[in-house]
């Protein structure tokens, strides 16, 4: 009896418990209902199915269904584009973006939602509520769908380098959430991004925007002239027939025509606009019409207004501007120069060696470690059976004369192994076990100091003993790591919050011929870029070669 008295109170506590659930749950709903405006709660709605065989009637749209849904499903599935029955003004302001989409070197046409303006006049004149609300939700889906479209294309673009093996492009990736972009238009969300504005995220794509804009200006007033017929090396006092075709391509329109008493001499303002184009576009800045510069000057316009086209879609795949104001080293491979950033700004900029066109550096990002002063070089298996194998099979002293010797292990554990132990004949990349370094010193290709970022592709930063390199315009010499002109000042940089690393204590270490590591007080991002296209600070655009021809085959996607 007392037994089951226990089991029937145990039971009205349970059900208990049950309706106090539930009235919560009510009472939360109720809350939930009461936070929201009146304006809110009286808006139209759409669910999920009808989202579903809308988007499913249009094959472009298909890509975006999640988006879509995801926006819909975080506002109960309420219509974004409609208030009080009335379109928003923003809806007009995206139809005129994308009637503008060309000025991105967007294909307008792409993004334009078919019969709007007759869907719209329906709505606007019809008297049958049902069929005014089924109107509502296609014109509502339709706008969302088709913002999510272009906005893919406009902020992430319109390649995705990571889908496609011919398209070199491992820096991490821009990570926009679309559904909250168009909350921000919608003003139902504040954003420190001008998704409002239907602007861009990056400075630097702006900038290539306005240039894109000039060239094309170019091209409708008759283009440039290509200098035929020029003699090479013409400089500063000699006459040649080419003159006045220079002066075309090179002064600004007040300047062409200006009366001189010979037009065919080449004059001081037409060898300081030479010299002003030559360092544009990565030239050696002398003043000479030599052939490299001819053949810079005479890439068609079209050729051009492209080039800045694909490097406007690269800038959609860096990260977002807040990513990129933390301090971080940003290295533009064309331009063969490194950047030290912090706070968005630049603090010091320096030139660098990348690799050749068969080693070429990768396209990729990832965070400084460490630093290594007084390194050894652990020699890549490539270069021991491409490069030395010929000198080990003749002679493995040749090693130690090349301050080199062969250990098993790294670091601190490294054991040497005598060389003429070895049938160099019959190594392979999987049966040598061993590894053939160089000690720290002058003859050491890593110089005093290297930077590491741990990474698949085995590439850092580094000094080097060959400084005489850097004075070259074209600096592709490297096996693909990447090595740097300043290395004191550097270090300097990413050691800062390390007090003790002075100038002083940063020279000594690198010259005491001992290996020593030393961790970054935090990791630095480290962004490999690559870019032949740019405005800089004055407005003026730069140009440089196609070195391992990634802008050939990016054209290649982006425009067929």
């Amino acid at each position: 009896m007392l037994h089951q008295r226990k089991q029937f109170v145990c039971w009205q506590i349970f059900i208990c418990f049950l309706v106090f659930i539930q009235l919560t749950a009510c009472n939360r709903a109720k809350n939930k209902k009461d936070n929201l405006t009146k304006e809110e709660q009286a808006s139209a709605k759409t669910d999920s199915a009808f989202i579903e065989n809308f988007l499913k009637q249009e094959p472009k749209f298909k890509k975006f269904r999640a988006t879509t849904m995801l926006f819909y499903r975080t506002r109960d599935y309420r219509l974004g584009w409609f208030k009080k029955d009335k379109l928003v003004p923003q809806a007009n302001t995206f139809l005129n973006v994308v009637n503008k989409a060309s000025r991105e070197g967007l294909n307008p046409e792409d993004y334009k939602i078919k019969d709007f303006n007759a869907l719209l006049k329906q709505y606007e004149t019809t008297n049958n509520d049902s069929l005014k609300h089924q109107l509502q939700e296609k014109i509502d889906v339709m706008l969302s769908a088709s913002y999510f479209h272009y906005a893919s294309d406009f902020y992430r673009g319109t390649v995705n380098p990571r889908e496609l093996d011919n398209i070199e492009w491992s820096v991490k990736r821009n990570k926009i959430k679309l559904h909250k972009a168009l909350q921000t238009i919608l003003r139902e969300r504040d954003s420190r991004y001008p998704y409002y504005q239907f602007e861009p995220l990056h400075e630097d794509y702006s900038r290539l925007r306005t240039a894109l804009q000039q060239y094309r200006n170019i091209r409708q007033n008759g283009g440039w002239p290509k200098i035929e017929n020029a003699k090479i090396n013409l400089h500063r006092g000699e006459v040649s027939a080419a003159v006045p075709l220079l002066r075309k391509r090179l002064l600004t329109p007040d300047r062409r025509h200006v009366n001189r008493p010979d037009s065919t001499r080449f004059d001081e303002e037409l060898e300081k606009a030479l010299r002003d184009f030559q360092e544009r576009h990565g030239l050696k800045v002398d003043g000479i019409l030599n052939k490299e510069t001819l053949r810079s000057l005479n890439v068609s316009l079209d050729d051009r207004i492209d080039q800045i086209i694909i490097n406007m879609e690269r800038w959609r795949w860096i990260p977002k501007p807040k990513e990129m104001e933390r301090k971080h080293i940003f290295v533009n491979i064309p331009a063969y120069t490194l950047y030290a950033k912090d706070k968005g700004k630049d603090v010091f900029n320096m030139r660098v060696i990348v690799g050749k066109v068969m080693n070429s550096t990768p396209i990729f990002s990832d965070k400084l470690e460490y630093i290594v002063f007084s390194p050894y070089w652990y020699v890549p298996f490539s270069i021991i059976a491409n490069e030395m194998k010929p000198h080990l099979l003749a002679d493995p002293g040749w090693l130690e004369r090349m301050d080199m010797e062969v250990v098993q292990g790294q670091g601190k554990d490294a054991v040497p192994v005598d060389p003429y132990s070895i049938d160099w004949s019959s190594i392979t990349k999987d049966n040598f076990k061993y590894f053939v370094r160089q000690r720290p010193g002058p003859k050491n290709p890593l110089g005093d100091i290297k930077f590491i970022f741990p990474n698949e592709h085995e590439v850092y930063l580094h000094h080097t003993a060959a400084a005489q390199l850097f004075n070259q315009t074209q600096r592709g010499f490297s096996h693909g790591c990447i090595r740097v002109e300043k290395p004191v000042e550097l270090a300097q940089f990413l050691l800062a919050g390390k007090p003790q690393w002075t100038e002083e204590a940063i020279v000594e270490a690198m010259h005491a011929g001992t290996e020593r590591y030393e961790n970054l007080p935090e990791k630095i991002p480290v962004y490999i870029v690559y870019f032949t296209s740019w405005v800089d600070d004055n407005g003026r655009i730069h140009f440089r070669d196609d070195i391992y021809s990634h802008d050939k085959e990016l054209e290649k996607e982006y425009f067929n």
